[in-house]
């Protein structure tokens, strides 16, 4: 079946003269997750994961992941005829140096320039010169029964959520255009739109967006958007605040106007290359990052206050699934899956729910070793009581949106399975509670987290944390925890005051199990002296860790202290929400010890 759909490509591809053809993971927006109308790659290639790109040539198929793939790829990919290409692992080349060395002399690599960014379209441009031409082709996929795209109605987020009206952030956004010389803003990752305009929607998975593009100037703003989504008080809203409504396509044509005198400020990472290219040749660009990414980074007070809020209701969720797992493994037939379907029930119990954040993961003993598994019919493995189970899940709600991990005993554990898991606890725990001088990046701090698991001779292939958005996406740059700087994932920046980001060490072991604990924790100022502004973080993940895995003998003091002192604030938060078994229970779970 992949092969025929491979097969199918190249034959349009040979129609349109090209040598290679370029099918990455996007929508138009460079989305991290796509609407089902996007997941080209996953249809050509069978891998089902939320990073990767399918590279087509006349001779060979070959398709690039990260380190949270290399498990769950390699099976996916099994007699497909596609070759894996494990990105960053040592002799596997980059999609750019196997493109440079393939692509014959005056060939032609194509892609659709919708679902590339200009960024990238440009770059392998400059690597190919002289040897081949790179040509937007547009969509080639043969797709019978394609999913249309999304029609979901949008709606606003009301101040008293928000915490500043859409035309005070207008104002602001226009200021900062004049501070870089623009005169013209085109603005397309959906989240930035969402949170200039205080707009949600429906359009992606897991993510409270809208399929839409942002055109601002210094007198009037342009929303492009199929007008169903945008009706009634939406659209009023939006009109009364200078914003004018254009069907979502007509974005392509639109921008041929900006030519002489026009300074544009767009983001080329973001931006995709069938926009861009359509600007007038005489337009000045400019490249940076949206003056938005920095500012819905940092939380403002309003914001803060409805995510403490938040937590404490996916905290109660997650407590009561947490004891009711513990309580009921090997009385009652539970499942990776039927355990993810009982968690989202009791989040959705919670006033203010909308949907999980990301496809939950619950994965059970070897499962868990992989990083991103998601459970499908095939499967679901049947939980029994030994073991352990990783239960990675978030909920989007109207104060916020939430991302927390608990690895649980559900038997015995080995001692080295344990020692695993204090180290894991250990790492999380040094992290949240670092002070450091203002100016720190988490590249500075990483190594709080992952020297303790590198102190085994062990590694995560992942960063150690990254940005949590409101109501938003549940990653969100430019902050995060990573020991090298990666470039595209735009997540070096410095910490400041009110960013949220996740602090998750873990231990994976393919074949045999996976640990992650993970809280979120909000950037805050600390003591200001004569050495400078320190930083701390604030914890607002509020769950039990099991100590059912957890050894004292792996930990040293300040670790028994910390671990106390969350489950301390831990108890007091949440017990007065527990039924009187819940909180026998829950009392037990967060005992001193």
């Amino acid at each position: 079946m992949i092969q025929e759909r491979i097969e199918a490509l190249r034959a349009r591809m040979r129609e349109a003269g090209l040598f290679a053809y370029i099918v990455p993971t996007a929508d138009y927006h460079e989305s991290e997750y796509v609407g089902e109308h996007f997941k080209v790659r996953a249809y050509l290639s069978g891998f089902t994961g939320s990073a990767g790109t399918l590279v087509v040539t006349d001779r060979e198929a070959c398709l690039w992941t990260d380190g949270r793939y290399f498990i769950q790829a390699a099976a996916q990919l099994e007699g497909s005829g596609i070759r894996l290409m494990r990105s960053g692992q040592e002799g596997v080349p980059t999609m750019e140096a196997y493109l440079a060395r393939e692509m014959p002399q005056d060939s032609v690599l194509g892609f659709d320039g919708r679902v590339v960014s200009t960024a990238m379209g440009e770059d392998l441009a400059r690597r190919l010169a002289g040897r081949a031409q790179v040509r937007d082709a547009g969509d080639l996929a043969v797709w019978p029964d394609r999913p249309p795209l999304s029609g979901e109605r949008a709606f606003l987020l009301e101040p008293f959520y928000a915490g500043v009206p859409a035309e005070d952030k207008l104002a602001w956004l226009r200021g900062e255009m004049r501070r870089l010389g623009a005169n013209v803003h085109v603005l397309t990752t959906l989240a930035d739109i969402a949170w200039l305009l205080n707009l949600r929607g429906n359009d992606i998975p897991f993510n409270p967006f809208v399929l839409c593009y942002a055109v601002v100037e210094e007198q009037a703003a342009y929303l492009f958007v199929d007008a169903a989504k945008v009706e009634g008080a939406v659209r009023s809203a939006l009109e009364e605040i200078g914003v004018t409504i254009l069907p979502y396509e007509d974005i392509y044509e639109f921008v041929r106007r900006y030519d002489e005198g026009a300074n544009v400020l767009l983001c080329k990472a973001n931006v995709n290359y069938a926009i861009s290219s359509r600007l007038g040749a005489n337009a000045r660009v400019i490249d940076a990052m949206n003056p938005t990414l920095l500012k819905k980074a940092v939380k403002n007070e309003t914001e803060l206050e409805n995510l403490r809020a938040s937590h404490i209701k996916d905290g109660v969720a997650f407590t009561k699934f947490m004891y009711w797992l513990k309580t009921s493994v090997g009385k009652t037939p539970i499942t990776e899956r039927s355990a993810a379907a009982y968690l989202e029930e009791r989040r959705r119990e919670q006033e203010g729910f909308i949907e999980p954040s990301f496809a939950t993961i619950s994965a059970y003993k070897e499962h868990a070793a992989m990083m991103h598994y998601s459970a499908t019919e095939e499967s679901d493995a049947t939980l029994q009581p030994e073991g352990m189970l990783l239960v990675d899940s978030g909920g989007q709600y109207f104060e916020g949106t939430t991302d927390i991990t608990r690895t649980m005993a559900l038997g015995p554990l080995s001692e080295e399975e344990k020692r695993h898991f204090c180290a894991v606890l250990r790492a999380m725990l040094r992290l949240q509670d670092a002070r450091f001088l203002y100016g720190c990046t988490g590249q500075n701090l990483d190594i709080l987290a992952r020297g303790i698991i590198w102190d085994m001779d062990i590694d995560y292939q992942c960063g150690t944390g990254h940005g949590v958005g409101y109501l938003s996406g549940v990653h969100e740059a430019p902050n995060g925890f990573r020991w090298k700087r990666v470039p595209e994932r735009y997540d070096s920046g410095v910490l400041e005051e009110g960013m949220v980001t996740t602090d998750e060490p873990g231990v994976y072991l393919e074949g045999r199990y996976g640990i992650r604990t993970e809280n979120e924790l909000v950037c805050q100022k600390g003591e200001k002296n004569d050495y400078g502004q320190f930083m701390r973080f604030e914890v607002i993940t509020v769950a039990p860790i099991d100590l059912d895995a957890v050894d004292k003998a792996y930990l040293q003091p300040e670790d028994v202290r910390r671990l106390n002192a969350y489950h301390a604030w831990v108890y007091a938060t949440l017990a007065p929400f527990m039924n009187a078994q819940e909180d026998e229970w829950l009392r037990h779970y967060t005992r001193a010890i």
